[in-house]
């Protein structure tokens, strides 16, 4: 990692230092190579996959819509920790996006839908072994058996909201 970057960054440190990247980025002061290789770095621990994922899936930089084809490697080489938090990250967008529907947010429901979406291209992009497994898991788990059933009852996702992740996690089938 750059000087100023914790070999193992915190959840915060990673957000920062993922925004601050992005910037770069967005401005052409970083290119996707040399942010591929940096991201690659940042994800190889579970804080810092989850501070380049908060940041980068909200933000409004393109980054995560055009997904250039070093950084895709870089994702797919971190491996299951970064499967596992693009279907997380998919659930539980798609649950908000619900959420915020039924709150009449649509600012919020838009943001949630944008990363769901998000969520969606980069798991079509990953080792799909590792994907398939991930999102069936995810899906037994909507379906009320497995492992990712106390993941949803630890958000307190409701029956519609399942539903709802069960045709997110289809639809990344779907081409």
């Amino acid at each position: 990692m750059s000087a100023s970057t914790p070999a193992t960054p915190t959840f915060p440190q990673a957000m920062e230092i993922a925004a601050a990247w992005l910037g770069h980025w967005q401005n052409g002061e970083l290119s996707d190579e040399v942010l591929a290789d940096r991201v690659g770095e940042l994800v190889a621990s579970l804080d810092g996959a989850r501070g380049f994922f908060v940041v980068s899936l909200t933000s409004d930089a393109p980054l995560m819509d055009r997904l250039p084809e070093c950084l895709v490697l870089s994702l797919r080489q971190a491996g299951d920790g970064v499967v596992d938090l693009s279907a997380r990250n998919l659930a539980m967008s798609t649950a908000m996006a619900l959420h915020h529907q039924r709150a009449g947010d649509e600012g919020q429901r838009a943001g949630s839908e944008r990363v769901a979406r998000r969520c969606t291209e980069l798991l079509r992009l990953l080792e799909p072994t590792a994907v398939k497994q991930r999102l069936e898991s995810l899906l037994a788990g909507a379906e009320g058996s497995g492992e990712d059933v106390d993941f949803l009852d630890r958000w307190g996702y409701d029956e519609a909201q399942r539903q709802a992740i069960r045709s997110a996690v289809l639809a990344v089938a779907d081409d």
